[in-house]
């Protein structure tokens, strides 16, 4: 009997060991997702900030007054449509052949790309105060902390909603395509409304598919092209989150 009881303890003991060792896997797993992420973010925003330095020509009052050289080819010249179309086209890349990539190759891809986008959201700088793009930008980071923190947390399973989520994202994006030729600033407040909404619960449904998805078991090639994946996701919805907060709350020029 005592042998027995040894034995139920040891197999109990082997199982809370092998738990403990995946929820510390998963848990660094986690923060590499995070800091690509974060690190990401970070680029996109000294990319954009450094790049309307050298675009604009400002007052002491902080007005623009002009565009440099600069300036007028990034945005009024055709060069404008390359740095609009070239990050959709390499997170496309990224998406369709991150299974045949290097974890390596997949993690200076996402930064060129986080680059990239960066020269394009150079523009918010254009339409948007310093300020209010400050103040957007906190509440957003903030916004995003909770929503993932929920979605990495919560014992329901938030699959269920995935599909309303995407069917709500097409909507945005057909929606946004019209009001590029109809130019309605009330259909333009209510897709930002809606895309708040959306980007919200991606937020956290994302975080908690990339907690799912994680396997012990996967070697670190695999994990990392895992973590380069979920870091672009949440890069996604945070920089989308942002986007349409800045067009509901930030000050215009």
């Amino acid at each position: 009997m005592s042998d027995f009881d040894r034995n139920v303890a040891a197999s109990r003991g082997g199982y809370a060991d092998r738990a403990a060792a995946i929820d510390a896997g998963l848990r660094a797993h986690m923060i590499r997702v995070y800091n690509y992420m974060a690190a990401a973010v970070a680029l996109t925003g000294v990319v954009a900030f450094l790049t309307f330095q050298l675009s604009a020509v400002t007052n002491e009052a902080g007005a623009i007054v002009a565009l440099t050289p600069l300036g007028q080819a990034l945005f009024g010249s055709w060069l404008m449509w390359v740095l609009m179309l070239a990050p959709l086209a390499l997170v496309f890349f990224i998406s369709f052949r991150i299974n045949t990539l290097e974890a390596g190759t997949a993690r200076l891809l996402f930064f060129v790309y986080a680059a990239l986008l960066g020269l394009s959201l150079t523009t918010i700088f254009l339409a948007f105060t310093a300020t209010s793009i400050t103040r957007v930008f906190f509440v957003s980071a903030a916004a995003f902390g909770a929503l993932s923190l929920y979605g990495y947390t919560t014992q329901r399973n938030l699959s269920a909603m995935g599909s309303f989520l995407i069917m709500g994202l097409i909507g945005v994006i057909v929606a946004s395509l019209v009001n590029i030729f109809l130019k309605s600033s009330g259909l333009d407040w209510i897709i930002s409304v809606v895309g708040v909404l959306v980007f919200a619960g991606l937020t956290a449904w994302d975080t908690q598919k990339i907690k799912e998805i994680y396997s012990a078991s996967d070697d670190g090639t695999v994990t990392g092209r895992k973590a380069v994946m979920g870091a672009l996701s949440l890069y996604l919805d945070f920089i989308n989150l942002f986007l349409m907060l800045l067009r509901i709350f930030g000050d215009r020029r």
